[in-house]
């Protein structure tokens, strides 16, 4: 997908706003599509993406969203959940791209996000330009 199709999406998604719809990523974790795993657990899911940006491109999403919809949205009481999905995406990140990765949380319109489900990209394979975008 090109930047400004991305940004289009994100545009689009942040009309739509955030209904408590099921996202794509709800169809993954109850089954309904398939998804590439390369982590689970209780509280998260991690899959390849299905339009990668890097030679390696997973998302790291939490099990339940729990209003979870962007980073700014995240109470107190999910810091935990969010250190945990940040250590997976690290563990991801480390055993993937030995010699280095990013991890990305697009945010809101302006951030791009195209999903408003919480996820962390974890992207590497290739040396990332900087800045990025």
């Amino acid at each position: 997908m090109s930047s400004s199709d991305e940004v289009s999406s994100a545009r689009a998604a942040a009309a739509a706003g955030d209904g408590g719809e099921p996202t794509v990523f709800d169809n993954i974790l109850s089954g309904k599509w398939p998804s590439n795993k390369v982590h689970e657990d209780d509280q998260c899911l991690a899959f390849l993406d299905i339009t990668p940006q890097a030679p390696f491109h997973a998302l790291v999403i939490p099990k339940v969203r729990d209003g979870l919809t962007k980073l700014s949205n995240a109470r107190e009481d999910q810091v935990g959940l969010l250190g945990h999905m940040t250590y997976v995406a690290g563990q991801i990140g480390k055993k993937n791209c030995p010699s280095g990765f990013r991890i990305v949380v697009n945010d809101g319109e302006h951030g791009a996000q195209s999903v408003y489900h919480l996820h962390i990209h974890v992207l590497g394979g290739r040396q990332l330009a900087w800045p990025p975008g």
